[in-house]
């Protein structure tokens, strides 16, 4: 069973539908635990999330680590993807709180679907949200 975050859009109060929502804008469901594109792509994947500061931070380190001795430069690199492996949904997470999204629980299941299911039978005032979405 794998635990989720959900994320309320702008302008939401935890635990509640958004009332300046537009259509479309459904809760964003977050894993919790360690990315494996994360540490493949590594700042590439932070940049697909959307973490533009954390992403160029990172490419920047890679770069920096490409200037460094022979084992060094490799030891950089492969510490910055397991960094990013590990901590990358969090960065996402604090990428939606910088950007005004609320937390608003915490669901379990064995997909996303699953856990998306779970929270609108916990929370059935978001299903509107996310009939928005599949239109």
């Amino acid at each position: 069973m794998r635990v989720w975050t959900v994320h309320l859009p702008p302008g939401a109060a935890a635990g509640s539908v958004p009332s300046t929502a537009k259509p479309g804008k459904a809760p964003l469901l977050l894993r919790e635990g360690w990315s494996f594109w994360a540490l493949i792509f590594g700042p590439l994947w932070l940049l697909r999330h959307g973490c533009w500061a954390l992403g160029l931070a990172s490419l920047a380190v890679l770069l920096g680590a490409s200037l460094l001795p022979a084992p060094w430069d490799i030891a950089v690199a492969a510490a910055l993807h397991m960094g990013l492996c590990l901590h990358g949904q969090d960065a996402r997470r604090w990428t939606l709180a910088r950007r005004g999204w609320k937390l608003a629980h915490v669901v379990a299941g064995a997909d996303e679907e699953t856990a998306t299911f779970r929270l609108v039978h916990a929370e059935p005032r978001l299903a509107r949200l996310f009939a928005g979405e599949a239109a």
